[in-house]
This record gives structure tokens, C-alpha cells and sequence, in this order.
């Protein structure tokens, strides 16, 4: 009954992001092409958020795990929204880059 009502009100426990990178979750990074160059997950992909919506053909699989990132969460909450709107079935707002970084690279 817990668990309805949790996911009812949208309580869902948090994925494991460590886990799902490991799964192989595209790394998104919403920053702009100049904050990018400043510092970086390896491996993570670069698409600024106000260039996201025409640059989907670089997702192609709605189906894979995308992790968003920024430098504080906030534009990497506009991403999840925008991918959500198009269909992405398993986007998940990482936050800051550099925490995210941590949580992935002890």
C-alpha cells in the first residue's frame, strides 16, 4: 500500500547514478561549449540545454539511461523536462557536474 501511494505522489527512491553509468547512461552535459572546455566528466557528452531541442538526432535511443548534468542543477533540470517531453524514457537530473563527478570517479 506504501509503495502506491509513493508512487502515486511521484515518491520514487533515487537511482543508483554510478550504477547506471556503469549500465552504459549517456553523461549530458548542459553547460555552455566555453564551461565545458573548463572542466568535464570524461567521457560525458556536450549539448548546451538552449541547443537541445535540435540536437536530439544525437540521442537516438529513447530508451537509454541519460544522465544530465550542469553546474548546479538547474539547466540539467530543464534538460530532463525537454527529453521527457520527447519521449526519453530514462532521464535522470545528475545535478552539478563536479558532484556528479564524485559520485562516478571515488
Amino acid at each position: 500500500m506504501i509503495d502506491v501511494l509513493k508512487k502515486l505522489l511521484g515518491i520514487a527512491p533515487k537511482p543508483d547514478l554510478s550504477e547506471l553509468a556503469q549500465q552504459g547512461a549517456i553523461i549530458l552535459d548542459v553547460r555552455s561549449k566555453g564551461e565545458f572546455a573548463g572542466g568535464h566528466i570524461k567521457g560525458s557528452l556536450n549539448i548546451p540545454v538552449d541547443q537541445l531541442s535540435t540536437n536530439l538526432n544525437k540521442l537516438k535511443n529513447k530508451n537509454q539511461p541519460i544522465i544530465t548534468c550542469c553546474a548546479s542543477g538547474m539547466r540539467s533540470a530543464t534538460a530532463k523536462g525537454i527529453l521527457s517531453s520527447r519521449g526519453y524514457t530514462s532521464v535522470h537530473n545528475g545535478g552539478s557536474w563536479m558532484r556528479l563527478n564524485r559520485k562516478l570517479n571515488p
